[in-house]
């Protein structure tokens, strides 16, 4: 790691290695703090060019040429897989090999780099520290099943009086020894998956580090390990031992107490992760030929927007006043929560830790409510947010509008922090089209991200990097029907299920864009759409202001 790169992501002056830096010598290449850049400008023997640091052109940090101490290494030897200079190229010992542009190995190279760590953050990590979470709960259960163990052996001793005294502690013995050896395999089990869970939280700090270095010779030699990561540590399974009682013989004493099943640990070989490429797919699950409406809920708003599930059985729902209401498949009203803003919220979404997320439009703001308490975690400038959902990565999506209405884009974040925008194709055309017309979005299994664009009539798709995969404009044979889409949702089999409006109808579409069937059951204006984890789908219908809980699977 960079001798002055703290945990807080101070940068200091190259010079004096203590002030913060605020410019940039693009002659010399270094940064430097106001004093610095004092002293720097006064050597009249260069012509320096300082500006601020935010204003410095981007400058590859080359690494220097070991055998020519004036050159830096601009080229990639493809043969010997190192970065040379033009002259080792040309004349000396990598003469004749392939060769590449560095930038573009470089940009490759950290592009894999970055891929690794989003899978270490997202995928193995998080699956290592459920495996712990696991082990320690089954740990916090030991005392109670082994200590039923021990009551059914104290009410056999009991009715057997003195005569078995010695066999019903023979009896407690077998059964702490076995509780030992137990708690013994977990804890070998624990220690196993917190020592790798270490390890992987040094490889991702190692790689945040070579991101954030720009430096092309790390980069370059960086070697991935998330494959040795991908097969997770064995699974320890324990056949619990059970207790049989026997009818009582006092002349067989020993014999008929009962005994004690033997303490089974098998050492189970761990799951093998894919990588995000290549996903395992979930059971299939055929579309039901008739859906049906399972629950309704009636929200009480005047008018519908947004459906969030919290569980199989109560919903977030959102309306045309400030409220934003917990309710159950009843319409009993759980929670209700004021935005304090007292404004009408444009969206709602649940995080993977149950806490609701919700964008205000005219303050510019995306908050969190986390135990009934508001937060305000992103306000925009220049842009003002729509509709959110929360992604697989625990990562926000939203879709937003330029405050002059002239520009649409979906910008993914993670806590506070801009990861991503999305806003152009390849060929530089907008993706979205440019309104304040509802944009409501979700994120599909294939890590897909859907923008239903009503005012395009187009369900958009992109890949996780941005990219265009497909436009959705209603099913072919209807013509005459205007297809116009608000709510949008996705399920276990990566379906695309989309509202469409005007119809009174549901879209289903497969996650190539391909249309399945419809979903009718006398819908009413459906707007906000959300599926829980058995793939029940709620429907927000905005004027009857109810929600159908639909079974289509």
């Amino acid at each position: 790691m960079h001798p002055r790169r703290s945990a807080q992501e101070v940068l200091l002056c190259d010079l004096c290695e203590t002030v913060p830096l605020q410019s940039h010598c693009e002659l010399c290449n270094i940064n430097l703090c106001v004093n610095c850049a004092v002293k720097h400008l006064s050597d009249s023997s260069k012509r320096h060019n300082v500006v601020p640091f935010l204003h410095r052109k981007y400058t590859p940090n080359y690494p220097k040429c070991p055998d020519h101490a004036d050159k830096h290494c601009e080229i990639y030897c493809e043969k010997c897989g190192v970065p040379v200079c033009s002259t080792c190229a040309l004349f000396g010992k990598h003469k004749g090999h392939d060769v590449s542009d560095i930038l573009e190995k470089f940009s490759a190279k950290t592009e894999s780099l970055q891929k690794d760590l989003e899978e270490l953050e997202t995928r193995i990590y998080p699956r290592y520290k459920e495996m712990a979470s696991n082990v320690e709960t089954e740990k916090a259960k030991l005392e109670t099943k082994y200590g039923k163990l021990t009551t059914d052996a104290d009410e056999q001793g009991e009715i057997l009086h003195r005569e078995i005294t010695a066999i019903v502690n023979r009896q407690k013995s077998a059964i702490a020894e076995m509780k030992t050896k137990h708690l013994d395999a977990l804890n070998k089990n624990t220690e196993e998956i917190t020592q790798k869970m270490a390890e992987l939280k040094q490889i991702m700090s190692d790689l945040k580090s070579i991101l954030k270095s720009n430096d092309v010779s790390l980069t370059s030699t960086y070697k991935s390990r998330n494959s040795q990561f991908r097969t997770l540590p064995p699974k320890v399974r324990v056949t619990l031992p059970s207790f049989s009682p026997q009818k009582i013989n006092k002349d067989q004493l020993n014999e008929m107490f009962g005994s004690l099943s033997p303490l089974s640990i098998n050492t189970e070989h761990g799951d093998t992760m894919k990588s995000a490429e290549a996903v395992s797919s979930p059971p299939v699950k055929p579309l039901l030929d008739e859906p049906r409406v399972t629950a309704t809920i009636d929200t009480g708003y005047s008018r519908l927007y947004s459906v969030s599930c919290l569980s199989e059985d109560q919903v977030w729902t959102g309306g045309n006043n400030d409220t934003m209401k917990l309710l159950n498949l009843q319409s009993k009203l759980l929670t209700s929560i004021q935005n304090k803003s007292g404004r009408i919220p444009t969206d709602i979404a649940v995080t993977r830790d149950g806490d609701l997320v919700y964008t205000d439009y005219k303050t510019k703001t995306i908050n969190l409510i986390k135990n009934k308490q508001i937060q305000t975690v992103i306000t925009l400038q220049g842009w003002r947010p729509r509709y959110v959902c929360c992604t697989a990565g625990n990562d926000l999506l939203v879709t937003m509008i330029s405050d002059d209405r002239k520009q649409s884009k979906v910008v993914r974040y993670s806590g506070s922090t801009e990861k991503q925008s999305i806003q152009f194709d390849d060929q530089g055309r907008p993706l979205y089209s440019s309104d304040t017309f509802p944009k409501y979005l979700s994120e599909n299994k294939n890590l897909d991200i859907c923008v239903a664009d009503c005012r395009a009539s187009a369900v958009v798709v992109v890949n996780q990097s941005g990219k265009l995969r497909f436009r959705y404009t209603g099913h072919p044979s209807n013509t005459k029907q205007s297809f116009i889409p608000f709510g949008i949702t996705t399920d276990s089999q990566s379906h695309i299920l989309t509202a469409d409006y005007n119809n009174h109808r549901i879209h289903i579409l497969d996650q190539d864009g391909q249309f399945l069937r419809y979903i009718h059951c006398d819908l009413e204006d459906p707007l906000g759409l959300c599926v829980d984890i058995r793939d029940n789908l709620f429907v927000a219908e905005n004027l009857t202001a109810k929600v159908k809980k639909i079974q289509y699977l």
